[in-house]
Order: structure tokens, then sequence, then C-alpha cells
């Protein structure tokens, strides 16, 4: 695979600075981009590792921005090496509140200004960009495609929580405003979507007419790609480089 280049960046926006990770594949050419949506527990190193691996296999530019820049640098709270049930709660108790302050209107006034940066860079090919995120970052990621669809051409999200709620604010309720393809990959186990709500994200898309694909990862947990956490599941995470490399590659 591709060398690739692993650099610490400041986006400068109105609200503060977003520190954040930008994974470049070696070469002078300009390339695609990908932005990346981190699980609740933000950027730290085993996400910039996810975000290197995309870059070597796809060959494009991928920018992981710490969701919770309002609250200061990545890592937002304490993070232990291993996020289990015997740590979790202490983080959850810290990181919940700052979690919560971040809107989907802010959430996505920020999606905006990194889709900006990449824009305006000189080392990205222009035209629309692919989205990937995880946990949080899945719901953010379809508001994102629903939010500036003429700027999205491809989103995946795997075990994303809460994305198709009775909530007003949904992220499913953007669907006829998608134009970009989409896959997701949840975890049957994951109490933050249940099967029903997976359905409702089906029947959402499909009303649409957006072009899609939805599978259940049976036996998999929420959480299932974050190698530092105890939902790790090794057979789920093989299958979510390949279906993601497939999307973004096809």
């Amino acid at each position: 695979m591709i060398p690739i280049h692993g650099t610490v960046i400041t986006i400068g926006t109105s609200d503060g600075p977003v520190d954040a990770y930008l994974a470049r594949p070696a070469g002078g050419s300009s390339r695609p981009a990908v932005l990346l949506f981190s699980d609740a527990f933000g950027l730290r190193p085993p996400v910039k590792s996810m975000a290197d691996r995309i870059a070597a296999e796809t060959e494009r530019i991928v920018l992981v921005p710490n969701l919770l820049y309002r609250h200061g640098q990545a890592p937002v709270v304490p993070l232990p090496h291993v996020i289990d049930d015997r740590t979790r709660a202490a983080v959850w108790r810290t990181l919940r509140p700052v979690l919560r302050s971040l809107t989907p209107d802010l959430a996505m006034r920020d999606a905006g200004k990194y889709l900006a940066w990449l824009e305006s860079s000189p080392d990205v090919l222009a035209g629309p960009v692919a989205l990937v995120g995880y946990c949080i970052g899945a719901r953010l990621a379809l508001l994102t495609a629903g939010t500036y669809p003429q700027r999205v051409a491809k989103v995946a999200g795997f075990h994303g929580g809460r994305l198709a709620t009775d909530d007003v604010d949904s992220p499913h309720l953007v669907a006829p405003q998608i134009t970009a393809e989409l896959y997701f990959a949840h975890a049957d186990k994951d109490p933050s979507l249940p099967l029903e709500q997976v359905r409702r994200l089906e029947n959402a898309l499909t009303a649409a007419g957006v072009r899609h694909l939805s599978e259940v990862y049976w036996g998999a947990h929420h959480g299932f790609t974050q190698a530092d956490t105890d939902a790790y599941d090794t057979k789920a995470d093989a299958r979510h480089w390949a279906a993601l490399f497939r999307l973004l590659k096809g």
C-alpha cells in the first residue's frame, strides 16, 4: 500500500480552533477526500490508525476532526487504554454532558466548515467527498449527507445509534434530500439501534429513492470496529473493512 503522511492540523473557525488529524497518501497529486466522523470517544490513536488505513487502501485524503473541539483538544475527556465494563461508566459520566452539547444544528454547522476546508485544500481533488462515520459519527454522516447533498458522494456508517427515532430531528428524516450512495452496517446486539429503527431507516431511504445497502451484522455489538473497546469484534471488523473499501473504490 502507498505510504501515508499523518499530521495534526488546526482548522480555524468562528467557534474556536478545531484540532484534526489528516492522513495523506504520499505523492504530489490532488486526491479525492474522505471526512471521517469518529465514535463518541473521539479522536485518539486507534482512530488515527483507521484513517491511515483508509488513506492507504483507497489513496484518498482522510480528515478526522475533533468533534468536541469546543471543550478542548482531543481527547476531551481522559480515556483508559481499554474502554470496558470496568472503565466505561467513569468515562461516560464526564463524556455524556459534553456530547449532549453538540446539538444537530451545531454539528451541521461544523460539518459545513470541515467540507469547506477540504474544498479549499489544494491537495484535495475538486468534487463531492465521501463520509465515513462510526457510532455517533454514523448519525452525523447521515445528517451531513442530507444537509449538504451536493457536496457528498458516498456515505458509510457503522454501528450507528439513534438513526431513526421518533424525534423531530431524527437523522432518517433527511432521506428525501440525500443524493449520495449509502452503506450502513448495524449490530443486532445494539440497544441504541433496535431492529425497529433499522427497518424505519431502510423504509425511509427506499421511499426517498436513495441508492443504499443496509446490513445487519448478526452477533456483533455496538462499537464492533473500535479496537480499544471490549465491543471489538475481529470478524465483524474485517467485514466492515471489506464493505467500506468496496463502497469507496466503486
